[in-house]
């Protein structure tokens, strides 16, 4: 495990925290564009090269950094807002100059991560209200289910309003998100997709029957009445609660008013510009973009329901197996309005009931790491962020805890199909959006359209998903060489905890009566048996010698690695009270010149007993006629008078192989 930033007991301010990162990415003139979504800093950078990938990723606070869509994602977790408002805010305010039609930045991108990158930075700031807002029509609707609350009182409805008005306007919502994404005028935005919702809602003068009368425009098309504009007919379908039609409306108004403001003098361009944009776009958005928008929505969620139609098993499983990936890559944006829009023209979503068995599988698997292992660090980040996954936000379970140790993640993966076999093989619906979590559950709570109550098969997938993950972490989530540093890690916090009691011993001579572990897991044997001389002979120093079965080499001491040698074959560690250390892995491996060794630690590197040293391919090493015997040397014995074998035979890496007698 290599040392970061992170491990230190380091805390900083959001403010702190984002001048940190700011300063990783290249500094504020590095920064084309930054937005946030539920976990995330997402920048647009002017020059990749000037960003420092390692020191963002040191930043306390920060989880990991990954690029992806052209973009540099700093992911943070539940505080991301914090740390976004903490950003300068020239950067964070709307800048139509600095952002494109297309999305900031997009000229570098290829059309599948511009898409991704203009519906992350639309939908994104919206995800938290709109999963609010959704979690309290879940109340609502197990609350009149279960007749504790009668639908037609007016308590009722004051508290659906609250919950329901998000979504009857949710086209001005995205209007002033992706006039923020596009560059337009965000209140000619919001107006533009005000005057799309006007014409359901609100009354206007017309001839009704034979006599004046006010009644909303789609109402009156709806009663047999014709509607045109200067002798053209109009269609008018439902935009409450759509976003395709209002994403191409706010599109297209970017780029009129970017023309506009070229040729507008500055004295008028103010009202000029937006007085044209709407007078043209209002009638070309109800007669031609806003009906094709909304065939176009209607025709993916009938296509979609086709492919599900086929295997909804099949459908389900493969959905919940991806979704943690395509979260990693960033390209689950891609499917956040197919969710919506299916919402919103079918009343349900069966796809989307898909993820929360994908986001309880990484939270079972980070809940499995929590209970299997012992170290303190470990526990505390698995904890936090198995309760976070839980509560939708899988990042920190993901970069944190799963993901590093690949074994969780993938056995977390394989939950989630499983579960998501169970809500696709029975159907499961959800009535509204909202973070896949234990709190928006209810969402698929009921039978609001008649269709037949799906609820237990989608809480019974979500469950096993969960249970299945967590236990198959338990048992099957870890090697041998990561339990035993684990437990070396734990005693060693242990001895330090003890050790910082009055009139306790020092630490070191706590922990196994100041051993040295088992370097990797083999067989130990006598030093003297080894293959070298200057090793077997002990001229260089007292020691052991272990017979490798597994390529994970770990610190024998806790201590400072000192020495590297450029081949990656050996290390010196110096522990606090002066014992010098040597690991040479192989004897004349040296001539390999580093070709079977990978991610070696560095010198200045602090590690403990346990901490892993270097990855070696033995298979490598012994085709090249080396042997691959690991001898572990005490260079320096400093204040100690002796030296005891501990083990012979077999021994697993972190497990005490040599004692030092002072």
């Amino acid at each position: 495990m290599h040392s970061t930033r992170r491990d230190n007991v380091v805390k900083l301010s959001p403010s702190q925290t984002a001048d940190e990162i700011l300063a990783a990415v290249g500094g504020p003139s590095n920064v084309k564009e930054v937005t946030h979504c539920a976990t995330r800093l997402r920048f647009v950078l002017a020059d990749r090269a000037k960003a420092d990938k390692a020191a963002a990723q040191a930043v306390p606070g920060v989880i990991t950094v990954v690029e992806s869509s052209g973009q540099f994602q700093v992911v943070i977790g539940n505080a991301v807002a914090k740390v976004y408002d903490g950003l300068p805010g020239d950067l964070t305010s709307e800048a139509s100059d600095r952002t494109s039609p297309t999305g900031g930045g997009a000229g570098t991108k290829n059309p599948i991560s511009r898409l991704i990158d203009v519906m992350s930075g639309i939908f994104g700031p919206l995800l938290g209200v709109m999963a609010a807002v959704a979690m309290l029509k879940g109340i609502l609707m197990i609350a009149t289910e279960l007749d504790w609350l009668s639908a037609t009182s007016t308590t009722y409805a004051v508290l659906f309003a609250a919950a329901d008005a998000f979504f009857a306007f949710l086209p001005i919502m995205i209007a002033a998100t992706a006039a923020r994404k596009f560059g337009s005028n965000m209140f000619a935005a919001m107006a533009l997709a005000g005057s799309m919702l006007y014409t359901q809602l609100i009354g206007v003068n017309l001839i009704i029957d034979g006599e004046p009368g006010k009644m909303p425009l789609q109402a009156y098309l709806n009663a047999g009445n014709p509607v045109d504009f200067f002798g053209i007919p109009l269609q008018l379908p439902s935009y409450t609660g759509t976003v395709i039609p209002v994403i191409i409306a706010v599109w297209g108004l970017s780029w009129l008013e970017r023309g506009l403001n070229k040729v507008m003098h500055e004295a008028v361009r103010n009202f000029m510009t937006p007085l044209i944009s709407l007078a043209v776009m209002v009638p070309l958005v109800l007669l031609t973009i806003g009906p094709a928008a909304t065939w176009l929505a209607e025709g993916i969620a009938d296509g979609l329901m086709w492919v599900y139609d086929l295997s909804p098993l099949a459908t389900g499983a493969l959905l919940a197996a991806l979704w943690q990936v395509m979260v990693i890559f960033g390209i689950h944006w891609g499917l956040v309005p197919i969710f919506i829009n299916n919402i919103a023209t079918l009343g349900y979503d069966t796809l989307k009931a898909a993820i929360w068995p994908a986001v309880m599988g990484q939270a079972g698997a980070a809940l499995g790491v929590f209970l299997r292992l012992k170290s303190r660090k470990t526990k505390g980040l698995a904890g936090s962020a198995t309760l976070s996954a839980v509560f939708g936000i899988t990042e920190p379970a993901i970069y944190g805890v799963n993901l590093p140790r690949k074994r969780p993640f993938f056995i977390g993966i394989t939950a989630a199909a499983v579960g998501g076999a169970i809500t696709g093989a029975f159907g499961a619906k959800v009535y509204g959006y909202a973070l896949s979590s234990v709190l928006t559950l209810p969402l698929g709570f009921g039978d609001p359209l008649g269709l037949g109550s799906t609820f237990v098969p989608f809480v019974i997938g979500t469950a096993v998903s969960l249970v299945l993950a967590a236990v198959g972490t338990y048992f099957f989530g870890f090697s041998r060489e990561t339990l035993a540093a684990d437990r070396a890690e734990y005693e060693a916090s242990r001895a330090d905890a003890v050790a910082g009691e009055p009139g306790a011993q020092p630490a070191a001579e706590v922990m196994h009566a100041n051993s040295l572990v088992a370097p990797a897991s083999g067989r130990v044997v006598d030093l003297a048996q080894v293959a070298d001389p200057v090793f077997s002979s002990g001229a260089m120093g007292p020691g052991f010698a272990v017979v490798p079965d597994s390529g994970e080499f770990v610190s024998p001491i806790s201590g400072t690695v000192v020495v590297v040698q450029d081949t990656g074959h050996a290390f010196g560690i110096r522990s606090r009270d002066g014992l010098e250390i040597l690991v040479h892995i192989g004897i004349d491996t040296v001539k390999l010149a580093g070709a079977p060794f990978r991610d070696a630690v560095t010198t200045g590197t602090v590690v403990r007993a346990g901490d892993h040293l270097v990855t070696a391919d033995l298979d490598e090493i012994r085709r090249a006629g080396c042997d691959p015997t690991t001898a572990v040397i005490v260079v320096n014995t400093g204040t100690a008078t002796g030296v005891d074998l501990l083990a012979a035979g077999p021994v697993e890496a972190g497990a005490p192989a040599l004692a030092i007698q002072h």
